[in-house]
């Protein structure tokens, strides 16, 4: 799998000339607006040969089935906002729970906008994988959190969590170069990153991810098991992955005071992880109990809404103030 793979956007003029290939046959037709130009597409879907075709605007890289094309075409505000990187990145703390809730780190968070409005990071990335353009939106994402935390200027006992997605990288020495490249250019020092799995991207290789994970560690980087659940937190799977951190989701958090299932779930993840010497974080804090009752069964670190919403800038937790 190469670089070309990834997927490199192009955007779709308003007006411009649509170009039809039917075999050796090549046409070329006019549009003057993306409603026309859908329209077209529209009309070439439903011929009943269009299995054969292939579309793209004159200025376009190469060739789309008019299927995956019109997803372009009826998304392309999105695609422009991936194309343009149109997105910043929020930042929201993560504190000690076993240590006078001190502040440890900061998750980095995709915030796209588009003309003045946000637009739910999950709507993008739902997008970007329908359309080849996940590994590019991913590496760009990794990029953005590395130099808006360089601009931050965090102290050097901070940690700072990125997410990935473990399909946009094929060969993890090759593919993670770039945002290799990327740390050493804005002078951050690798140990305080961490780099963890998003929460939507289910594990279907074990072998790839323990590779990946290998490949950042090697570079002096952390990483971390996100949306930890039941399939995920046994032994075998841990004890193969080795992450530094495993993160439980807030499913498991929400009203975990007073829920007996969830509070035994809780209980195992924090004794094989501490089996394993890693550390436990758990998300969705939004009450005290929940999280007086993380603490108490040794729930190392803690983030959520009642110790900080992420914001652009460097928050103080809430617990703090």
């Amino acid at each position: 799998m190469y670089c070309t793979d990834c997927g490199v956007p192009d955007i779709i003029e308003q007006s411009g000339t649509l170009l039809v290939k039917d075999g050796e046959q090549q046409v070329e037709r006019a549009y003057h607006s993306i409603i026309e130009l859908e329209q077209e597409i529209q009309s070439l879907i439903h011929k009943k040969d269009s299995s054969e075709l292939l579309v793209r605007t004159l200025s376009m890289r190469g060739f789309y089935s008019p299927q995956h094309f019109l997803k372009l075409v009826q998304n392309n505000e999105l695609l422009e906002l991936i194309a343009k990187k149109s997105f910043t990145t929020h930042f929201q703390p993560i504190i000690d729970l076993q240590n006078k809730d001190e502040l440890f780190a900061y998750e980095c968070l995709l915030r796209p906008q588009w003309q003045g409005n946000s637009v739910p990071p999950f709507k993008l990335f739902e997008f970007a994988r329908e359309t080849n353009l996940h590994n590019y939106l991913d590496q760009k994402a990794r990029e953005s959190s590395i130099v808006s935390a360089s601009q931050q200027q965090f102290p050097e006992d901070i940690k700072l969590f990125i997410n990935f997605l473990p399909s946009s990288i094929y060969n993890p020495e090759f593919c993670l170069q770039h945002t290799f490249k990327i740390v050493r250019k804005n002078s951050i020092d690798p140990s305080q990153l961490v780099f963890e799995v998003v929460e939507s991207e289910k594990i279907h290789d074990i072998d790839h991810l323990e590779s990946i994970f290998k490949t950042y560690k090697k570079s002096g980087m952390q990483v971390a098991l996100d949306d930890v659940g039941a399939g995920y937190a046994t032994l075998e799977v841990l004890e193969k992955l080795q992450p530094d951190y495993v993160k439980i989701d807030r499913e498991y958090v929400s009203h975990c005071d007073s829920t007996l299932e969830k509070q035994l779930f809780l209980k195992s993840v924090v004794n094989i992880a501490t089996k394993l010497h890693i550390k436990v974080l758990a998300e969705g804090i939004e009450r005290t109990e929940e999280l007086e009752f993380c603490r108490k069964i040794g729930i190392d670190y803690g983030q959520g809404y009642l110790i900080g919403k992420p914001g652009p800038d460097i928050l103080t937790p809430a617990l703090a103030l």
